[in-house]
Formats: structure tokens, C-alpha cells, sequence
């Protein structure tokens, strides 16, 4: 992940397939269309001669029960819908169920 800062703007850009599904996912974390975005605070230190796990950062706003979403998957190739903002997304068979607007999306059968 390729990361700029220009005066008060951080710019995160992907640099894989992974990192490109990483960021959206952080993206529907972040953004909420019914309500105000939600902000990352950051957590203890960042030292980096002594840590090289990286920086860790908070989000505040968002309830701890987001996270067991991620692992719940579609059984088959399907279509999810985000009832909120009307986003439509195709998920693979296996994949997650995508996250929208701070909700899991529906699948449409």
C-alpha cells in the first residue's frame, strides 16, 4: 500500500488485487450514507526502529459485533443489495457478504 500525505490529506493507494479489497472494505467501514463518517484514532505508539507490526488506529462509532460479519459467505455465486444507498455488488461463491453503509448487504436470490 502506497501511502502520501499532502498537507492535512492522507491518500492510500493499493498496490494488489488484496490490498485494493482491503482499502474498499475499510471504506465501507468508514462511510456510513445515512449518517456522519465515522473517524480512526490512533492506538498507543508507532516507534518504527522498535515495531514493525505497523500502526494500529481505532474507528470510532462502530459497534464491536461489525467484525463477526466479515465471516459470514454466500453458498453460491449471488447478488447483494444495500437497501440504504441502493449499491448492488456480485460476490463469488465462499466470499463474505460485503459491508454497505455500516450494515451487511442483502442477498438477492
Amino acid at each position: 500500500m502506497k501511502i502520501s500525505i499532502e498537507k492535512n490529506v492522507v491518500n492510500l493507494v493499493p498496490e494488489s488485487t488484496h490490498e485494493k479489497a482491503e482499502l474498499e472494505a475499510l471504506w465501507r467501514l468508514m462511510i456510513d450514507c445515512n449518517d456522519q463518517s465515522r473517524k480512526m484514532v490512533p492506538i498507543g505508539e508507532f516507534v518504527p526502529a522498535k515495531n514493525n507490526s505497523g500502526a494500529s488506529f481505532h474507528i470510532e462509532g462502530l459497534p464491536q459485533t461489525k467484525q463477526e460479519y466479515t465471516a459470514i459467505a454466500v453458498d453460491e455465486d449471488s447478488r447483494c443489495y444495500c437497501a440504504t444507498c441502493n449499491n448492488f455488488v456480485d460476490v463469488k461463491k465462499g466470499s463474505p457478504i460485503p459491508l454497505c453503509c455500516g450494515k451487511l448487504m442483502e442477498v438477492i436470490d
